[in-house]
């Protein structure tokens, strides 16, 4: 029998333990008694805070795009100009725990996922827009509404290709150089645009 008052505290450690286990395996393809193993309880106690393998994966989904969305309405509350809170936009995208060799595998498992599960690819969905409104928001305060949406398509782009980069392991990008090409990409867009070299 479950103990009183212990539900958040196992559920939060399946979570975690399905990102790890997620991670190493690089694939959804994983068992509830391994999830259940690294978080140190019984399957049958995972199968009853979760009822299938299948409702954890997308509550670890939704535990990443939660802690993700915390992180960066913490940063954009303390960034003055439109222009600092594009930047706490792209370090909040590339912060060390997002970062991790393990996160970044759970990741593109998850857009695999969304290729059959409908809720996964909402999750997914919902994660786009949100990093496209956030650079967006700001971006219409620097420059005209069309390319305000051009530069948040190109550097919405450039996050998630990093991460595509920073999987393959054999060429890894790190936090700082992932930031910076980001970041570079936003000054020579604003850059040309401030010269009329863009429109």
């Amino acid at each position: 029998m479950p103990k009183v008052g212990m539900e958040p505290v196992r559920r939060k450690a399946l979570v975690d333990a399905a990102l790890r286990v997620i991670g190493d395996h690089g694939s959804l393809t994983v068992t509830m008694s391994e999830i259940a193993r690294q978080a140190g309880v019984s399957p049958a106690l995972a199968h009853h805070y979760f009822g299938s393998k299948e409702q954890l994966l997308i509550e670890t989904v939704r535990s990443l795009l939660k802690q993700l969305r915390d992180d960066a309405v913490t940063a954009l509350k303390v960034a003055d100009s439109p222009r600092e809170k594009i930047s706490a936009v792209i370090r909040v995208s590339f912060q060390a725990d997002q970062f991790a060799p393990a996160t970044i595998a759970a990741w593109l498992a998850f857009y695999a996922e969304a290729q059959r599960s409908e809720e996964t690819r909402r999750f997914l969905v919902i994660y786009a827009r949100r990093l496209r409104s956030n650079l967006l928001a700001n971006l219409k305060a620097l420059c005209a509404s069309g390319a305000a949406e051009r530069i948040a398509e190109g550097a919405a782009a450039m996050i998630d290709g990093l991460y595509i980069r920073q999987s393959l392991r054999s060429a890894p990008v790190s936090i700082e150089a992932s930031i910076s090409l980001t970041e570079d990409y936003i000054n020579s867009q604003l850059a040309a645009l401030a010269k009329g070299q863009i429109q």
